[in-house]
């Protein structure tokens, strides 16, 4: 393994959420780790970032990305947040995260700079705090896949080891994290305050949070001497938008195959971003059911569910919010339950644009659905795989063709290309679409965990950097060998993913 030797500069940080009530956070630094090495660094987001790689300029990198030192700017805290966790509502907040501050970008963009595995904090509860370098690398890995897809994500700055065994099913190295994301609001930050602080508070963090993700909602907020006044209409909008970004961001999971494992409140970004990537794994032979969480033994989390979960963690949003709908909290609960119906039929017409995009359909109509339908239910009879089908539909070289060979899938093949007759630019034109929405490569999960294994166990990351040199261009065609995206026969039936804590 090679040994990082950087320096890091340029940090900008300005840092709003510590300005914020003391009843949001805890202020606390990070846990200081005994033998701190970089392992990852991740260039391309750095220099977004604005952040300078220099022998003489700069703290260590070692030393700031393990938690041992504080770059210059930073206001080390740990959020405090709630959240419905398989349904069950319970109070949360960072156990083993520290919030460095806010880094100001050169483009302007305002950035979390967030430290995962950094040592308990008060709301640890019984955890360590600390994280496996196994279980960091998962989501490095990941996360930078979704975002090379096209996916919203938080990304990924840096791991470093920490010097430390971490006892999990093993004793593992000890690793952090540095996450990048818009930020770390969550719909369980509004059931907090909603339930643990009181309204001025629900009031004054809703403003912060229009403010920082939807200013165009600022108008409906006003100030009477220390009090805000806040419209109704716009709480309800601000649902709905946040609503929206949910159903983009799950029809976007649903177009690559991606299963979260964890649509946990906590883990619901007002931002629209995906974040947190314990259990996530990408189904490979299609079946909507699919689940690969050891701990959603009841399926609520599965490939078809995410759909409905999204909904029901929006309506959490709602009930959080409840109070700022309106004095009368029947009309209130009313519109908001309005709003929320609105959600089949929006999903359904997002998904079916996406789905149409796969297939190369400018403008899917009913007719349309039908086929693809079709075309779903052959791929869940069969077990065909969710990424090659779409790759050999778009005119990608896939090894083993037996599956599209058969006569029920060349007849449903003969009507889409006949209906794609219809497409302006035709067939062609519809090829380029679908090979900028259909994957050529995917995080296939075993070849996630064969990199995880060389590198989270054995210091090798031979596989981890190739891999992740791949996933960096997933829609082009790369020198891969012949059978990168054949799944061995069996290896997904019984394979599980874990949350790392």
């Amino acid at each position: 393994m090679k040994k990082l030797n950087i320096k890091v500069g340029g940090w900008n940080f300005d840092n709003s959420y510590s300005r914020l009530s003391d009843k949001l956070f805890t202020r606390i630094k990070p846990q200081k780790v005994k033998a701190p090495e970089l392992v990852l660094f991740n260039e391309e987001l750095a220099w977004e970032m604005g952040l300078k790689k220099s022998e003489k300029q700069g703290l260590n990198g070692a030393e700031v990305f393990s938690g041992n030192a504080i770059p210059p700017g930073a206001e080390p805290l740990a959020q405090a947040y709630a959240g419905h966790q398989f349904g069950h509502f319970t109070m949360l907040g960072d156990g083993r995260a520290h919030l460095l501050g806010e880094q100001i970008c050169p483009s302007g963009k305002r950035v979390d700079v967030q430290l995962k595995g950094s040592g308990r904090t008060p709301y640890s509860r019984m955890g360590d705090g600390r994280a496996t370098l196994y279980s960091m690398l998962r989501e490095y890995l990941i996360s930078e896949a979704l975002y090379h897809l096209g996916i919203p994500s938080s990304r990924s700055l840096a791991v470093a080891l920490t010097g430390e065994q971490v006892p999990r099913e093993r004793m593992h190295p000890g690793a952090v994290l540095t996450r990048i994301s818009s930020s770390h609001i969550r719909v369980g930050t509004f059931e907090y305050i909603r339930q643990f602080v009181d309204e001025e508070h629900l009031k004054s963090f809703f403003h912060y949070t229009v403010q920082r993700h939807y200013p165009e909602f600022e108008d409906g907020i006003s100030s009477r001497g220390e009090n805000l006044e806040i419209d109704p209409e716009a709480v309800l909008e601000f649902v709905r938008k946040v609503m929206e970004k949910q159903t983009d961001l799950v029809v976007n999971w649903m177009r690559v195959g991606f299963i979260h494992g964890v649509m946990n409140t906590d883990n619901t970004t007002l931002s629209g971003e995906t974040i947190d990537y314990g259990p996530c794994a990408f189904m490979n032979d299609y079946h909507p059911k699919t689940v690969f969480s050891s701990i959603d033994t009841q399926g609520r989390y599965s490939f078809a569910n995410q759909a409905g979960i999204a909904q029901w963690n929006v309506g959490c949003l709602a009930g959080a919010l409840l109070p700022l709908m309106g004095e009368n909290q029947e009309t209130a609960l009313e519109s908001a339950r309005d709003m929320l119906s609105g959600f089949p039929a929006l999903f359904r017409k997002k998904w079916l644009k996406m789905m149409g995009q796969k297939l190369g359909l400018s403008n899917p109509g009913k007719e349309d659905g039908k086929l693809i339908s079709e075309l779903m239910d052959w791929m869940e009879k069969e077990q065909a795989d969710y990424t090659n089908t779409f790759r050999y539909l778009s005119d990608r070289e896939v090894t083993d063709q037996t599956h599209w060979n058969g006569k029920e899938f060349q007849n449903w093949k003969k009507r889409w290309e006949t209906r794609l007759q219809n497409e302006t630019g035709g067939k062609d034109t519809a090829l380029q679409t679908m090979q900028k929405t259909n994957p050529n490569y995917i995080p296939r999960n075993h070849l996630v965990e064969e990199a995880l294994e060389d590198a989270g166990l054995k210091a090798d990351f031979t596989k981890f950097n190739f891999l992740m040199e791949v996933l960096k261009a997933p829609y082009s065609e790369q020198q891969v060998e012949k059978d990168f995206n054949r799944v061995p026969i069996g290896w997904d039936d019984a394979y599980q993913t874990f949350c790392g804590t």
